[in-house]
């Protein structure tokens, strides 16, 4: 029998671990977190003070950045928690960080192996123009990309990375399923749910749906910096068929998605994996995403959803929906994208290292 290891798992700091509500990192450190933990490995979780978790917890602030009012931007607190967690090195057979960039700079002061998942895209299109300097971000992740070992959450973010690491992994993103209710009879309604943000394609799911005169539920987090673009661009088209429900918590998802007859994404990023596809697959509901990013690799199209290029054949997609078997949606997400299949797929790197 394998040794049980040592393991520090390293989340951001902008909310707690789970999340209450919008985290999809936050909810996969969880899981790997508590899943680790079960299975016997000795797990230091470095998170807010707020969080819940059965692994050690050391927290650097008591309560979560976004609910104390802290910007998106200000780095400062998850650089104090990257500090405390290589202070540790020793303690640890194996350091995972889930800061994007931020941990590349700690990795000359320890010997222990650190795995990198790159939750946010690393794409070729974020470069700047011919003759205009790379992003800064880029720029990190180029001088570290020999001694940094980065996890992609897809097939599509490792392809179409401008950053090619001398050692990486695809590990899809998992999630709890028995928190996720299969509904076989869904009501006359679509959904769109996500943070509320222009890239996240909530202007093109309600044009779409006033196209095929359908009902829209939409629902998501509105931070204070979007409240100007929704009541500009989102408010203004909501009515008694396309209607804004605010930030659902994790009990309210099954009965969000499963009443659906398919969930719209037609986002306009390259997105590197898109929790929300599984989530709604989970309760039966199919997908219609537009073809960015991993779409393909999460949705069968015309078995689980369509892959779909504009709005215009969105619209031919919402009409034909009945042809998916949304028992088929439910088994794939069963069979690829579970934390525990998640969790296994870590595991091995672990040991690999």
């Amino acid at each position: 029998m394998k040794k049980k290891l040592k393991i520090a798992q390293i989340a951001p700091l902008w909310f707690p671990i789970p999340p209450k509500k919008y985290g999809g990192t936050e909810r996969i450190v969880s899981y790997l977190s508590e899943e680790l933990t079960k299975r016997g490995h000795k797990v230091t979780l470095f998170a807010s003070g707020d969080s819940k978790t059965k692994a050690k917890l050391i927290s650097v602030r008591p309560k979560s950045l976004i609910e104390a009012g802290y910007n998106w931007q200000d780095p400062f607190w998850n650089l104090e928690n990257l500090t405390e967690a290589f202070s540790q090195a020793k303690n640890f057979d194996i350091i995972h960080s889930h800061l994007d960039l931020w941990a590349l700079p700690f990795l000359n002061l320890t010997n222990k192996p650190v795995i990198h998942t790159l939750h946010n895209q690393l794409y070729k299109a974020s470069i700047t123009r011919e003759g205009e300097r790379k992003p800064t971000r880029i720029e990190i992740f180029e001088r570290h990309k020999n001694e940094a070992m980065a996890a992609f959450i897809s097939k599509s973010e490792r392809v179409n990375s401008a950053v090619k690491f001398k050692k990486s992994w695809i590990v899809y993103n998992g999630i709890d399923i028995s928190q996720l209710r299969f509904n076989p009879k869904p009501k006359d309604h679509f959904v769109w749910i996500a943070r509320i943000d222009p890239f996240k394609g909530i202007e093109n799911a309600i044009k779409a749906a006033k196209i095929a005169n359908v009902k829209l539920l939409l629902a998501g987090r509105l931070d204070p910096q979007r409240k100007e673009y929704f009541v500009k661009k989102i408010k203004p088209h909501l009515s008694n068929k396309i209607k804004y429900l605010g930030e659902l918590s994790q009990e309210k998802l099954s009965s969000f998605y499963g009443s659906a007859i398919a969930c719209l994404y037609p986002i306009e990023w390259e997105e590197p994996f898109g929790l929300i596809m599984t989530e709604s697959m989970a309760c039966g509901t199919p997908v219609i995403v537009f073809d960015r990013g991993s779409a393909k690799e999460i949705v069968s199209d015309g078995k689980t959803g369509f892959v779909v290029k504009n709005i215009e054949e969105m619209v031919k997609a919402m009409k034909k929906i009945d042809q998916i078997d949304r028992t088929a949606c439910r088994q794939r997400v069963e069979k690829y994208f579970t934390y525990r299949k998640m969790v296994d797929n870590y595991e091995k790197i672990y040991y690999s290292l």
